[in-house]
């Protein structure tokens, strides 16, 4: 009676699952299905679901836009990014896991409070300094920015991540007369990979979907995926099929991304949870 019972709450928890998976994935089906109806099946009414595809829309925003040049300004913003936040969270979770001081909750938790603010409240001061720094419309300048907007969660990430590493190990390190600096590389490092990577992992696909500092930051030379994808859009209307193809492209390399690296990112996310 037990078992049944068992085996009858897992189909039920089953069952919900694939209910919540379906009802997020659908809005993606629904696009890359779109995607192939052209412009004039994408807005029929009622819409169609089944239907003979066509290469129309894609042939069309190859044609109107270049594609593989705003997909490297994506790549190398988000790569960018992400090393330059490493290098900065890196040191700074490290300070506070194990030297912390009296303020170091309360930096930590501005540090969050950070990511509550609006970012069009301090668009105008960013546009300025950008403008006036001559990093207005390049892939270094949004870079920066999107690390700025990042380092935030990297530096919570890895300092949860660094909490769980025993503390008596890095002290056998220091008897063993390892420097701080090989105390990091050759101790924390290795010890802490499977967090590092997801942070990483994370970070980059925080900056492939940024939206609002790539529309606002950026004009032609360094318009990234989602600047492509609202180029598709105008005063007279939206067209559905060219955004749907549009909208496609730039979220299949990074929908690819995350299904490679799904396990080095669940395993990175779980990092300590099991003693």
């Amino acid at each position: 009676m037990a078992g049944q019972r068992a085996r009858g709450k897992s189909l039920v928890i089953a069952a919900v699952g694939w209910v919540v998976a379906i009802w997020i994935f659908f809005p993606i089906f629904w696009m890359f299905l779109t995607s192939f109806k052209g412009e004039a099946g994408a807005i029929a009414t009622p819409p169609r679901l089944f239907f003979v595809p066509t290469l129309e829309s894609y042939h069309e925003v190859f044609q109107r836009g270049n594609y593989w040049r705003v997909t490297f300004n994506t790549l190398g913003v988000s790569i960018g990014a992400t090393v330059v936040a490493l290098l900065f969270s890196i040191p700074a979770a490290y300070a506070m896991a194990f030297l912390p001081g009296k303020r170091t909750r309360g930096t930590l938790l501005w540090m969050l409070s950070t990511r509550m603010l609006p970012p069009v409240g301090v668009l105008v001061p960013i546009y300025l300094i950008a403008r006036n720094t001559h990093l207005l419309d390049t892939v270094t300048g949004l870079a920066l920015v999107d690390m700025f907007t990042n380092l935030p969660i990297t530096v919570w990430m890895l300092y949860t991540f660094f909490r769980e590493i025993p503390v008596p190990i890095l002290e056998a390190g220091r008897m063993d007369g390892a420097s701080r600096w090989q105390e990091i590389t050759r101790v924390l490092l290795p010890l802490a990979t499977p967090g590092i990577a997801s942070t990483a992992l994370l970070s980059m696909i925080l900056c492939w979907n940024e939206a609002f500092w790539s529309l606002n930051l950026t004009s032609s030379n360094a318009a990234p995926l989602a600047a492509f994808i609202a180029s598709f859009s105008s005063p007279e209307g939206l067209f559905f099929g060219k955004l749907s193809a549009a909208s496609t492209l730039a979220v299949a390399p990074i929908l690819v991304f995350g299904w490679i690296s799904q396990k080095q990112l669940v395993r990175g996310l779980t990092f300590g949870a099991v003693k």
